[in-house]
């Protein structure tokens, strides 16, 4: 049945079956996850919490080249603790859907994306399917960022993190994994800000006239989100997650088309 034939019922029958093969796809990726969570949350998900970690043997190699710059423990390594009775269950199930998500992700707008490919011109199909690779491989590469990045950086910086000497650190399983879902996830957003730049400048409510009149804006902003981030003490940690977050404001200005441009 073509789009212009078509009611309201049976756009709303063609919605509720591709909500059907998301809530599908979800369950198969949720069991599957389920079932291979303890390897990877011991491979994966608590990797940051040991030294070995790719970040913290990079960082030891700095400290060696220039002895002094940076102050790390080569036995840094974090336990965490259960403190509730189904702690260990909800998280074993939650990282399931939560990795499913992840996984399933490109599939998901790809389903969303068939529901409304039939109302757009050639034209626009051509432009959403651009910004749906893109959106993807943003997405990724932020939580990626987040992973190998961001969220190790906070980790060791906060589990070594004293303020006195007679409080011993003990960090819940709760606390670990929220901060875990949240720096990743928040970081796979950020890393859409080139994408939502090009389509604000296609619609014409943003030029490159903006990112140069705002660049030193920009800058304080961004190195305010960088320090809420990474609290740490050392400028090098600092300048490794402000470098990628001012990567993605040049780049996003870049996107918008230069015809649109207005100083």
């Amino acid at each position: 049945m073509s789009g212009e034939n078509m009611t309201f019922w049976d756009h709303l029958d063609e919605l509720r079956g591709v909500l059907v093969k998301i809530a599908i796809l979800l369950a198969v990726l949720a069991v599957g996850c389920f079932v291979a969570m303890p390897r990877l949350f011991d491979d994966v998900i608590l990797a940051p919490c040991n030294a070995d970690f790719p970040l913290y043997r990079g960082l030891d190699s700095l400290a060696r080249l220039w002895p002094g710059s940076l102050e790390l423990r080569p036995d840094f390594h974090v336990e965490l603790v259960s403190v509730e009775l189904t702690s260990q269950f909800m998280i074993h199930v939650s990282a399931s859907l939560w990795m499913a998500f992840v996984l399933g992700f490109p599939m998901i707008i790809y389903l969303l994306w068939s529901f409304v490919a039939p109302g757009l011109y050639d034209s626009e199909k051509r432009g959403v399917r651009r910004a749906f690779v893109a959106g993807n491989l943003m997405f990724f590469l932020g939580m990626a960022t987040g992973y190998f990045l961001v969220f190790p950086i906070a980790v060791r910086f906060l589990a070594d993190y004293s303020l006195s000497d007679k409080i011993r650190t003990l960090v819940s399983l709760d606390s670990y994994m929220d901060n875990f879902f949240t720096l990743l996830l928040l970081m796979g957003a950020i890393f859409e800000l080139p994408l939502l730049a090009w389509l604000l400048g296609k619609m014409g409510f943003l030029t490159r006239g903006f990112f140069s009149r705002y660049r030193r804006h920009a800058i304080v902003v961004l190195l305010i989100v960088a320090a809420a981030v990474t609290p740490t003490g050392d400028p090098f940690s600092l300048m490794a997650v402000f470098l990628p977050i001012y990567a993605l404001w040049e780049f996003s200005r870049r996107l918008v088309p230069a015809e649109t441009a207005a100083c």
